[in-house]
């Protein structure tokens, strides 16, 4: 994974609203919640919630899939687990203490 796709991707989920949502569609599991569900669950307007599901799914977070009449969210778990590979894809490889790095 690429470092900007990185950044957007936690930009984007580092919002509240947003991280409550990933929450949410990570709880449902590979089914996903209707997005009526997810409204209802965090109790914010129609508009409020598009807006944030618009981001994720810019980012690669979410994707959306109608079901007849019904429209879920879903997560991109290959893209989600793809950025917490990245993020530890180097753990523990420098033996420095961690008190080398404090700034304070």
């Amino acid at each position: 994974m690429k470092l900007e796709t990185a950044a957007l991707m936690l930009n984007e989920i580092g919002n509240p609203t947003r991280l409550k949502i990933v929450r949410l569609l990570v709880r449902a599991g590979d089914q996903g919640l209707p997005v009526g569900a997810l409204q209802k669950k965090l109790q914010i307007p129609g508009s409020t919630l598009t807006h944030h599901i618009s981001h994720l799914k810019n980012a690669g977070v979410i994707r959306q899939q109608r079901q007849q009449a019904t429209l879920f969210c879903k997560m991109e778990y290959k893209r989600l687990n793809k950025l917490v590979a990245y993020l530890t894809e180097e753990c523990c490889i420098d033996d420095a203490p961690a008190n080398d790095y404090e700034t304070g």
